[in-house]
């Protein structure tokens, strides 16, 4: 072989000894379980979908609720009690048969009981208008030949809001005892309504007769 030659082949073996050394050194530089960037918008999908996550997994705050008709089945697992499996379910039947509308309709989804209500109604929300179900014809009202006792308008009939004005209940009791009543049917006694969780007998009693007096 012509020595032009060998000198040729000698600078390209020495050339790429060189690039790579410079590879495993730069290796070495970095420190152990480094994280490297593959570009900026890597860096941002990841940021982002990081931000998602957060804010997905971070606890209901004082008085923030989910809304049950449009919830991804994700957000819905912040409603306490609520895992993945019940997520996916109650976005399924929302899918199947509608929007809920209200707390009641709930019961639709299996794995919800007046238990389970109780625990999700204070944090619950329902941007639809409730409705009957396919095929059930809506409740008709009884006709009342004598004047209803005004407590029965009250805690029967009132709304969170209507529960909320009464001295002793507040917001998160007036949810319960609304999501109590959608799942097990009217108050009849201060004993159905000490049934509802956080309110005691005394206190049912006190509460009856306060209703009363609205």
């Amino acid at each position: 072989m012509p020595p032009e030659h060998r000198a040729v082949l000698l600078l390209l073996g020495l050339g790429l000894v060189g690039h790579v050394v410079r590879l495993v050194v730069s290796d070495a530089r970095r420190p152990p379980g480094e994280v490297r960037l593959l570009g900026s918008s890597d860096s941002s999908a990841a940021l982002a979908r990081r931000d998602s996550l957060v804010r997905l997994a971070r606890p209901l705050a004082r008085g923030e609720r989910i809304d049950a008709d449009r919830a991804s089945a994700q957000e819905l697992q912040r409603l306490p009690g609520v895992g993945p499996g019940l997520a996916r379910r109650i976005v399924e039947e929302r899918n199947r048969s509608g929007p809920f509308g209200d707390t009641a309709a709930l019961r639709r989804v299996p794995g919800i009981g007046p238990s389970k209500l109780r625990r999700m109604a204070p944090n619950l929300a329902f941007s639809a208008v409730s409705r009957a179900p396919m095929g059930v014809s809506p409740p008709v009202t009884p006709v009342v030949t004598a004047p209803a006792p005004v407590y029965s308008e009250v805690i029967n009939l009132g709304s969170i809001a209507d529960l909320e004005r009464i001295s002793g209940i507040g917001r998160r009791r007036a949810a319960r005892i609304v999501a109590f009543r959608d799942s097990a049917g009217p108050f009849r006694t201060p004993s159905d309504l000490a049934r509802v969780l956080g309110i005691s007998l005394a206190l049912a009693r006190a509460l009856w007769t306060a209703a009363g007096q609205q």
